[in-house]
């Protein structure tokens, strides 16, 4: 990895080196989601609501999972970029596809949420930087989740990979998926509804990509059998 570090610019024209084209997605992406966040009122969103909404409390403990989130796709973008170019450009084309649709589907049918406490049950550190959060991110765009949608596509990317394939290691990225995805409901960024259609449209992009490989990969297999 310390080499990669320290790679010529000249050789990233080279083939072995060409996929680091696909993070070229990111700030497309970027300038895509934060433009859609200026062009609607907020009187055009829908809100997004499920009666089981009403149930669930806020918890500040779930703050940490949902703050872990950045640094859990950072780091799956990071190690599949340098040791695993398959796994990162497989991670990648995931990505596009749930971050790509969501994008559009906030184009189309521009959503929010609403229910942000007003005040905090307590006061510690947990409640402030969640406070914090509220502050530099806005309640609209939700639907669905890219918070679930990010933490399972790098759940895969991890995975994927000959260091993480082990089952102790697909179970532990499994559950920290699953708590990012739960936080979220929990910390009152999003709705069920949310977070149903985030593991839906990963479900669609997992087919498309690590499903469609794996055929393809066996495949292959067969032709190469005499």
């Amino acid at each position: 990895m310390v080499e990669a570090l320290h790679l010529p610019v000249s050789r990233l024209r080279e083939p072995e080196f060409a996929h680091w084209k696909l993070l070229l997605f990111w700030p497309v992406y970027g300038l895509a989601f934060y433009t859609l966040e200026w062009v609607f009122p907020q009187n055009y969103y829908s809100p997004m609501y499920h009666p089981l909404d009403d149930v669930i409390p806020f918890a500040e403990f779930f703050v940490i999972p949902y703050v872990f989130w950045y640094i859990y796709m950072v780091g799956s973008v990071a190690y599949t970029f340098f040791r695993d170019t398959g796994a990162f450009r497989r991670m990648m084309y995931f990505y596009m596809i749930v971050f790509g649709v969501s994008t559009l589907v906030f184009f189309l049918y521009p959503t929010r949420q609403d229910f942000r406490p007003e005040t905090f049950p307590r006061d510690n550190i947990l409640t402030r930087i969640m406070g914090f959060l509220y502050s530099i991110d806005t309640n609209t765009n939700v639907c669905p989740s890219l918070h679930v949608s990010g933490s399972i596509g790098a759940a895969l990317g991890f995975v994927d990979t000959k260091r993480f394939s082990s089952k102790g290691w697909k179970l532990a990225n499994g559950v920290i998926a699953s708590l990012i995805s739960v936080s979220t409901v929990f910390v009152k960024q999003h709705s069920v509804v949310d977070v149903f259609w985030g593991v839906a449209l990963s479900a669609a992009a997992w087919l498309l990509v690590y499903k469609g490989a794996k055929n393809e990969q066996t495949s292959l297999a067969r032709r190469a059998v005499p």
